[in-house]
């Protein structure tokens, strides 16, 4: 999706910035629909951020930088 483009360069951004404090991946939910559903995502782009194995935030939709940085820096 649209969204889904514009938002690719700002993650692997941030996967960059964060490596070493941060795990930060991509799953395209065409080709994993059941990881999809067990996290309920309804919406593309979903990002969900884990603490400790369990899913502690959820953002959907195309956002800034700062607002995911915001939250990781937050959890980290």
């Amino acid at each position: 999706c649209g969204p889904c483009r514009a938002i690719a360069p700002i993650v692997h951004e941030i996967a960059e910035e964060y490596d070493g404090r941060a795990k930060i991946t991509k799953l395209d939910v065409d080709n994993n629909p059941r990881t999809a559903t067990n996290y309920g995502i309804r919406s593309i782009p979903t990002i969900l951020i884990f603490k400790d194995g369990v899913v502690v935030d959820q953002i959907v939709g195309l956002v800034k930088k700062n607002v995911l940085t915001d939250k990781l820096d937050s959890l980290i």
